[in-house]
């Protein structure tokens, strides 16, 4: 299970996979620009939802519902919300190697979609050392 906090291509977010039940779940936990121009926290303004619209981007849950499949060996049937755009796509996960991942999102067929790669990020010695 590729537990830990993983950094998006671009380097701008953080996202901490985490198990939620037997399933496979992710949120936002640090961003590169995480207050618009006034200093305020970036919201999920694009939410279709007008109820979540106050939420911030950090700690946004943004991936969920992914489980794992032996067969293709990969976390599958899951969800990856964009808060850019509002959007919801299918998507799933695959880990290609201790520090790498594919996080595929798609609409309809998993064939025609966006792949992104991300990359584990490590913790910092007092980081690890630090009380939780």
């Amino acid at each position: 299970m590729p537990l830990g906090v993983w950094a998006d291509e671009q380097g701008e977010s953080h996202i901490e996979l985490y198990r939620c039940g037997e399933q496979l779940c992710g949120k936002i936990v640090n961003l590169q620009r995480s207050t618009d121009a006034e200093g305020h926290p970036r919201l999920d303004v694009h939410n279709p939802d007008p109820k979540k619209r106050s939420q911030p981007h950090l700690g946004l849950v943004v991936l969920q519902k992914l489980t794992y499949d032996a067969g293709s060996n990969r976390w599958d049937g899951g969800e990856i919300y964009d808060p850019e755009n509002g959007r919801t796509y299918s998507c799933f996960v695959r880990q290609l190697g201790p520090d790498k991942l594919e996080v595929k999102g798609y609409i309809g067929f998993a064939l025609v979609g966006r792949s992104q790669y991300w990359t584990r990020v490590r913790k910092s010695g007092a980081e690890e050392a630090a009380p939780r």
